[in-house]
């Protein structure tokens, strides 16, 4: 066992790795491990496959935001064109998770200087946690990225000496975690309020020109990829589906409440953002009493919880953006013997009570690696397996092969069903409109404006399936379609070349 670890060490030598403790190189590849069922799952989770499919337009030349759309910042669609497949997809996933342990393992040596134990348990926490499918670890999503971006900054405002080079660079980091998601732009505040609470008032010029350039080298990230867009003549859809669109986003998991006055309508928000200021407040009274670290990690984990809060979807792969600050909290809670052992069971009740109060979702983790094992060993076939993800899984690789067979990549389809994004990404087809997910069409657009839009430009296939009608686009199939294929409850139909005579 030794001399693994030798050879081990001898490779990252010469890779000029950093020089991991053993214990450390051994969660990485438990974490490596964990991840392994995650490389063999099928196309069928809607997020990645909308990813998945913007990322194939960008293989395509297809400009984004003007001709394929979907509200997030343009990064995560870069790397899913890097990726171009759901594999490639999951091993970036995998890597990036890596760095981002070894990120918040440096971070926790900060904070827990001299104190092994709880360095070893935060980062414990933390690696299996942004690694089990209880939070969707294993699933490609913008917060498992954009909190290395957070990490990394953070250790360099903590760690080094604030110039002004390394304000920017901060800055610029937390950035471009924004360009992953922007609730990550709620990260960059906690450190001027620590700034604030921990410091003395008497310099709060230096904090004022800090913040200055930590605000600069935010901006600069953000405004290259408007530049961009200005360049490609896609700045106003970029400006509105990246941005103005998640301003939208904001408590729209309440539909009922769109009607209601500002004040009626957004107190939730109101008053979480009044929790978040009370407790910076009262950290700012008592901050002689408290250490430097307990002020950070509470700031921390009051400003995440805003920002995961935001829309007040039970997505679980929200709580990620918090898993750092309450690792660290739970590490203090066990392992430290001081006042503020008592005291981190403040911000931890309301780190627990968040997901409670608005029913965050989890999912299974042993019946997760149970049923991997179960396919890896032949108990299951490859379709059975499949099929335990969703009941379509397999209907939608019927339909993807199809259309790979009956059709050259540049040839359009229009898929109407709640898996068109799985189908579009499976098969690299996609649609003659910009938007590749049903609910795009139904929040942003009508059926019938995207039914003329097809009309105009006519899809070598249109494919509906029984449970979703659109019944708009039924002319133009009677005029200029035939039915030439089903696959379960899906109809495919195929462009003919002239009309029927009337």
């Amino acid at each position: 066992m030794k001399l693994v670890w030798q050879k081990l060490h001898k490779i990252g030598d010469i890779l000029h790795l950093p020089n991991l403790p053993n214990w450390l190189v051994g969660l990485l590849a438990i974490i490596l491990i964990l991840r392994i069922p995650s490389f063999f799952e099928p196309y069928f989770y809607g997020d990645e496959m909308i990813y998945l499919t913007l990322g194939q337009g960008i293989r395509q030349n297809v400009p984004l935001y003007s001709n394929l759309h979907d509200n997030k910042p343009p990064l995560l669609y870069l790397t899913a064109a890097i990726a171009g497949n759901i594999f490639w997809f999951k091993v970036i996933l995998m890597f990036w998770n890596l760095v981002t342990i070894i990120l918040f393992f440096n971070l926790a040596k900060y904070l827990f200087q001299k104190n092994e134990t709880a360095q070893k348990v935060s980062t414990v926490i933390f690696g299996l946690l942004t690694t089990l499918p209880l939070l969707e670890g294993l699933t490609v999503n913008s917060e498992l990225f954009m909190i290395a971006f957070t990490i990394a900054a953070m250790l360099i405002l903590l760690t080094k000496q604030n110039s002004v080079k390394n304000l920017l660079f901060a800055g610029a980091l937390f950035g471009i975690g924004a360009l992953y998601k922007i609730p990550a732009a709620f990260d960059a505040p906690i450190i001027v309020i620590y700034w604030l609470i921990s410091g003395d008032l008497k310099n709060w010029r230096e904090v004022f020109k800090k913040t200055l350039l930590l605000v600069i080298g935010f901006a600069i990230p953000i405004a290259m990829t408007f530049v961009w867009y200005f360049i490609k003549g896609a700045f106003p859809e970029y400006l509105t589906a990246a941005f103005l669109q998640n301003v939208g986003y904001v408590s729209s998991f309440r539909p009922g409440d769109i009607q209601k006055p500002f004040l009626v309508k957004n107190a939730p928000l109101l008053i979480r953002a009044f929790i978040v200021f009370a407790g910076s407040g009262m950290l700012f009274v008592f901050r002689k009493k408290l250490s430097k670290k307990y002020i950070l990690i509470t700031v921390w984990t009051l400003f995440a919880l805003f920002a995961i809060t935001l829309s007040e979807r039970p997505y679980p792969h929200y709580l990620i953006q918090v898993l750092a600050p309450m690792s660290i909290l739970l590490t203090m809670f066990f392992t430290e013997k001081t006042l503020e052992q008592s005291l981190v069971v403040i911000p931890l009740a309301i780190t627990f009570f968040v997901p409670f109060y608005f029913k965050f979702w989890i999912y299974p983790t042993t019946s997760y690696y149970t049923r991997f094992v179960n396919f890896a060993i032949g108990k299951e076939s490859k379709s059975e397996y499949f099929g335990n993800f969703t009941p379509t899984v397999n209907r939608n690789y019927a339909i993807a092969e199809f259309l790979q067979k009956s059709s050259l990549p540049k040839d359009k389809v229009f898929i109407w069903d709640g898996d068109s994004a799985t189908i579009y990404a499976l098969s690299n087809r996609l649609p003659p409109i910009k938007y590749v997910a049903d609910y795009h069409i139904n929040d942003y657009s009508t059926k019938q404006i995207e039914a003329d839009k097809i009309t105009a430009s006519l899809p070598k296939f249109i494919i509906l399936t029984d449970n979703y009608k659109f019944t708009e686009i039924m002319p133009l199939i009677k005029s200029k379609y035939i039915l030439i294929n089903r696959i379960e409850n899906a109809n495919i139909y195929s462009r003919i070349d002239f009309a029927p005579a009337k």
